[in-house]
């Protein structure tokens, strides 16, 4: 039943609002989550062909698996359809350098899995519809909103409808309507970079296994796609990122010229393209507020910090954010304090913000590293992979998470201290780090 106070409003119904929103299920908390877009929580027709799946996916690690699994949302989707990655191959194109990880090294069944975003949406907004202490109120968008005396926050909706909480959670994406009018701080720059996404039927089998090759233009990766077991075809998403001229000629290709210009740059690793989706494109923006919070208010997900695409680490850090951030509203609850206060929500952003500035800072090293053609840094990342491939007690420790990337991050600079005459090459090692954090499980 609808009504017009609760203790957690959350606008935004995407994946990590309602995730936020099952994470709070059963909590003994009246919530409410306000979407702008209809709602459908009717499972998608799952066709084998590049028009059949949803051009946007995720590379979800084995910690948001585990998440989801606790909120009973993964076993949803895998009745629908999910793939598996096994195996991850990455390698330079102006070099010889490739690194190579397999899930049996350390004795499990997956390094991840690929699954469309409407599966997960709509997995989340089924459990959603089971708690009763979650009001989905939708389609309608938030007007306006205004402090009340007492702390919290009054919101007005398109529809005339008011509702209040002494807590509102922003889950309403890189462009927040929420953020902007409390006038969060940001800071964000250009990467300089167009995306383009699709989906293609490859001539080979994907082998199970995320690719990635980092090409002078900008990085491409190929990740696995589920077809049925007797299917004779095999499909990939991808995810090809730019400088914004060429990325526009990729654009204006037909699709067999672009099929063509795709094989080619991905060295025919799969064979030919045989069949490409309707192509996306979108400008890439990294963006992170100096702060997530501010009394009765907390950001989460796109609206607090977007990455670039490339390592899938968008939604897992969302995910992170709201698991962490369930658990300091349960907590203040269960210790009768005040869920919108600012001591409580100022132990979310701690927890959360240095995690993300690390894998931000380590996304624009990447860049950076991979975008530098000078003979030293090129040396020094063909160099660093072949030595990190050769090193298998290190490779597992790194996908079993045992080290945090901040590790390696702390050890590409003081070995960047060797090199400190040479300002180009030290850049260059300072950053190799980032490949860490691209394939943290």
């Amino acid at each position: 039943m609808s009504r017009d106070q609760y203790d957690v409003i959350i606008v935004g119904a995407g994946i990590v609002g309602s995730t936020l929103a099952c994470a709070l299920g059963g909590s003994g908390l009246n919530v409410a989550i306000i979407e702008a877009q209809t709602i459908n929580n009717e499972w998608p027709s799952l066709t084998a062909s590049v028009e059949g799946f949803d051009p946007r996916v995720s590379a979800l690690t084995v910690a948001s698996q585990q998440f989801l699994q606790q909120l009973n949302v993964w076993s949803l989707i895998q009745q629908q359809r999910v793939s598996a990655y096994r195996h991850m191959h990455v390698w330079d194109a102006d070099g010889t350098g490739s690194i190579d990880f397999n899930a049996a090294d350390i004795n499990q069944p997956a390094l991840g899995h690929i699954v469309e975003n409407r599966l997960t949406a709509t997995a989340l907004i089924h459990v959603l519809q089971q708690q009763r202490n979650i009001d989905i109120i939708a389609p309608v968008k938030v007007a306006s909103m205004t402090a009340l005396e007492a702390g919290g926050y009054q919101l007005v909706l398109a529809d005339g409808r008011n509702v209040q909480a002494p807590l509102v959670v922003a889950a309403d994406g890189a462009n927040s309507f929420i953020r902007q009018q409390l006038q969060f701080e940001m800071r964000e720059w250009d990467y300089q970079h167009q995306a383009i996404v699709a989906t293609v039927a490859t001539e080979k089998s994907h082998q199970q296994t995320a690719w990635q090759r980092f090409l002078p233009e900008g990085p491409l990766a190929f990740l696995p796609l589920a077809t049925e077991a007797d299917s004779e075809q095999s499909f990939c998403s991808i995810v090809w990122s730019a400088v914004p001229d060429y990325a526009q000629e990729l654009m204006a290709q037909s699709d067999s010229e672009f099929s063509s210009s795709l094989a080619a740059a991905f060295e025919h690793r799969l064979g030919n393209i045989q069949a490409v989706s309707r192509r996306f494109s979108f400008p890439l923006r990294q963006r992170h507020a100096i702060d997530y919070v501010k009394p009765g208010i907390a950001l989460v997900g796109d609206a607090a910090h977007t990455i670039h695409p490339l390592a899938g680490q968008g939604v897992n850090l969302g995910l992170m954010d709201v698991q962490v951030l369930a658990e300091e509203i349960v907590r203040a609850q269960a210790r009768q304090l005040d869920v919108g206060s600012l001591a409580v929500l100022q132990r979310y952003q701690r927890r959360r913000k240095a995690a993300n500035l690390t894998m931000m800072a380590s996304m624009e090293g990447f860049k950076r590293l991979f975008a530098e053609n000078a003979l030293p840094v090129r040396w020094a990342r063909n160099t660093g992979m072949k030595w990190l491939d050769g090193v298998g007690p290190l490779k597992n420790r790194i996908m079993r998470g045992r080290w945090g990337c901040s590790f390696f991050v702390g050890f590409v600079r003081r070995l960047s201290l060797f090199f400190n005459r040479h300002s180009r090459l030290r850049s260059g090692i300072q950053s190799y780090g980032v490949i860490i954090s691209i394939l943290m499980p």
